[in-house]
């Protein structure tokens, strides 16, 4: 009954229109007075959420905010593309951000770079194509550098904005993306292995969804104890990223 506002994360909805935040409110029972709205982002789409949500209870639009990132990706696989089929998996989280005076006021980072945008795409099922069956198209080798290049710098402007060292933060939680990949960005980021939290066996790349399962994944296995600093980072489709620090 607290929920002010609904920000729901997805690039897999369910109907073209409308929005499935607005379909969300009526399933929950929330009041008609609250505000619902879609953001179509993918692998940074939770950090990207926190950041609005953030921007929503500074502005006193909202107090109690419902973030949902949640994704069917494997709608968009084709049954013989055994390449992408062996990465994604479907997922979902939902996060409650409110206020808390106690917690310190940390700075986000956000970055875009839509030259990339073909490299990761479903480029039918909009209104630039027909509206057959979308498929998924990804050039892996690109998305891995786009990576290698961005991710590095937005860790060190992340910890520059709030005036933090590498070794200020307890843990580091990245979009899991795969573990090739973050063992390599693990390694170019001079992370510490017990600072880096990695675990997709059990469910793949489930792209928004993939930091707060992450984050609930590493709560469970006490790994995240209380008065932590977790850096996230999401990045990927777009091309877009962003980082953030949370306290436990």
């Amino acid at each position: 009954s607290k929920i002010d506002f609904i920000l729901f994360c997805t690039q897999s909805p369910d109907y073209f229109l409308p929005t499935t935040a607005c379909i969300l409110q009526d399933k929950l029972g929330l009041s008609k007075s609250i505000g619902a709205l879609d953001f179509n982002l993918g692998c940074s789409g939770f950090v990207y959420g926190l950041t609005l949500a953030k921007g929503l209870i500074a502005t006193g639009v909202a107090k109690n905010i419902l973030l949902v990132t949640a994704e069917t990706y494997t709608k968009f696989l084709d049954k013989n593309d055994k390449s992408n089929r062996t990465i994604f998996g479907d997922g979902a989280a939902v996060t409650i951000v409110e206020k808390d005076e106690s917690k310190q006021d940390f700075q986000f980072s956000v970055g875009t770079d839509g030259s990339g945008f073909s490299n990761l795409i479903v480029e039918n099922g909009g209104s630039r194509n027909s509206l057959e069956k979308p498929k998924l198209f990804m050039k892996g080798p690109k998305i891995f550098t786009f990576a290698l290049e961005n991710i590095p710098a937005v860790i060190k402007e992340t910890l520059d904005k709030n005036r933090l060292k590498m070794e200020d933060i307890d843990l580091f939680v990245f979009h899991q993306a795969s573990s090739y990949m973050l063992n390599y960005l693990r390694e170019l980021c001079k992370i510490p292995e017990e600072k880096f939290f990695l675990d997709m066996k059990d469910i793949g790349n489930t792209v928004s969804a993939s930091i707060p399962i992450a984050l609930k994944l590493a709560t469970q296995k006490n790994i995240i104890k209380e008065s932590f600093k977790v850096m996230v980072v999401g990045f990927g489709v777009g091309y877009s990223w962003a980082a953030g620090i949370l306290e436990f």
